[in-house]
């Protein structure tokens, strides 16, 4: 076969890979479940474009407002995170041509990053799966500065960062990782070039606009990470981190394992010894720091890409060469146990059912600490339709709709009511970021649909306020989180509404 035709092969194969992956994340999702809590805020983001937000930066909301431009259907919801994942994997067969890995290398990086946790994280409009892809990007641009010693390819970092940071502010342990593992490698040389210091000023550059937006807005990027440390992080465990990471990619172990011999046994590969200290490095500040599990799913693409080209050198021939087939039996295997276990593959009854059963992965802990018998992604992914439309069927019978007012609890809440709703002029929001910045009070309030969650069953100020105060629904879905979540009509308001609340807003109240 001669080069050119092995180069079209590739490719072809390559498409395949990419089509393939894009089509498994819509298959392993049951249509039972609506949107995740966390895609309703950030399709709302659409509506509200900025240099940054509460929770996020602002790529995610130039995404949405791509989606919203194409109809914003569920289809593009999903479109996207799948597209990042396969871009993923387009970044890491890339990385093994150029360290001259086989073609064998190349499918069995793809296959092991189609058959593992990514699929979990590309299921959700989240920051996640760029976050991931960003990482991936960063540590091919080093691969191939590396490889050419081309200035270019720092300055292709500094975007790759940039992107990465303008998505989510994780990046920033990547950067850290490479920066104290280049002093024990001989790459410290970079320490000595110009250009990676004008890089870094084009980094800076780029990210500035969201530096200057968080200046503006007291940083919330520390509140948001507080708000994190006290009511999430707090649970974490450090064992429990470590343990994770096995479970992650545990399809892939032998090939992962050959990534970190490799780095020392396979002389072709010492110039990248690199990547070894940064993946211990960042590791290492994740579990000091108390860090999500899934927040060094980053760290791994492109070890792989350094193990399937050692491992297909070891598989050369003889015998050796069968345990190819056992690797990617050993990676269907496992794929099959976590498609079943950890995807929304099947109803929420049947979760439930294993818990009882009590068999194994049927607990999981949600951010509060506690077992349930769901994850707590499915669960934050069921009863938003139904809020939706109990709240559209109260709006419509109400007389004078452009007096009405729909204040939520959460993000979830009014982003689900504003995404689902039949009627264009209806907006819900809620008295927390970002949505408080949103707030339109310029109009006089006579009626509040209030959405209360369950816990909160506090109606004190609502009587204050309102003569009349009536419970008129609730979510009724017994697996979702948001289950007893009310709905409250609120009616003939002792005060002016609109007023009360562009004062409180002005005072900083609401939040």
């Amino acid at each position: 076969m001669d080069k050119s035709t092995a180069k079209q092969n590739s490719k072809l194969i390559l498409f395949l890979f990419v089509g393939v992956k894009i089509v498994l994340q819509y298959l392993v999702v049951n249509s039972v479940y609506d949107l995740q809590r966390d895609e309703y805020l950030h399709l709302d983001q659409a509506q509200h474009l900025a240099w940054g937000f509460h929770s996020v930066p602002p790529i995610t909301s130039v995404i949405s407002w791509i989606i919203l431009q194409l109809g914003n259907g569920v289809f593009w919801v999903k479109f996207f995170p799948a597209l990042f994942g396969a871009l993923t994997i387009v970044v890491v067969w890339k990385t093994v041509e150029s360290l001259k890995g086989s073609l064998f290398a190349c499918i069995l990086t793809a296959t092991t990053l189609l058959l593992s946790v990514l699929v979990r994280i590309n299921i959700l409009y989240q920051p996640n799966s760029l976050d991931i892809l960003s990482w991936t990007l960063i540590y091919f641009t080093l691969i191939r500065f590396i490889q050419t010693n081309h200035q270019k390819w720092l300055y292709w970092m500094a975007v790759s960062f940039a992107l990465g940071f303008l998505n989510k502010y994780n990046i920033t342990f990547c950067a850290f990782g490479v920066l104290l593992a280049l002093p024990l490698t001989s790459q410290r040389r970079l320490f000595a070039n110009p250009h990676f210091y004008y890089a870094g000023i084009l980094a800076f550059v780029l990210i500035a606009p969201n530096l200057v937006w968080q200046y503006q807005n007291d940083f919330p990027v520390f509140s948001h990470m507080k708000e994190l440390a006290e009511t999430q992080l707090v649970h974490v465990k450090r064992m429990s981190f470590v343990k994770e990471q096995f479970f992650y990619f545990i399809g892939s172990l032998p090939i992962l394992i050959a990534a970190f011999i490799s780095f020392f046994a396979f002389p072709a590969f010492k110039p990248y010894r690199l990547f070894f200290w940064a993946f211990v490095f960042t590791l290492a500040i994740f579990i000091f720091l108390k860090a999500k599990a899934y927040y060094a799913i980053g760290l791994y693409p492109i070890l792989f890409a350094f193990g399937a080209i050692y491992l297909s050198q070891l598989l050369l021939s003889g015998w050796k060469f069968y345990l190819r087939y056992l690797l990617f039996a050993i990676m269907l295997f496992f794929f099959y146990v976590m498609v079943k276990i950890f995807m929304p593959i099947f109803s929420p009854e049947k979760y439930v059912e294993a818990a009882k059963q009590k068999l194994p992965f049927s607990e999981h802990t949600w951010e509060d600490g506690k077992k349930y018998p769901i994850s707590q992604d499915f669960a934050d992914m069921l009863g938003w339709k139904e809020l939706a439309s109990k709240v559209d069927s109260i709006y419509e019978k109400l007389p004078n709709k452009n007096s009405v007012f729909i204040l939520c609890d959460n993000y979830g809440q009014a982003g689900a009511i504003n995404y689902y709703t039949k009627y264009k002029a209806l907006k819900a929001d809620a008295f927390i970021p970002d949505y408080v910045k949103w707030l339109n009070l310029d109009r006089d309030i006579e009626t509040v649909i209030r959405i209360k969650t369950a816990s909160n069953t506090d109606f004190e100020r609502d009587h204050r306020l309102f003569r009349s105060v009536m419970v008129v629904d609730k979510i009724n879905n017994q697996f979702a989180r948001e289950n007893g979540t009310q709905i409250i009509l609120l009616s003939q308001p002792n005060v002016d509404i609109d007023s009360l609340l562009r004062k409180e807003r002005a005072a900083g109240n609401l939040q």
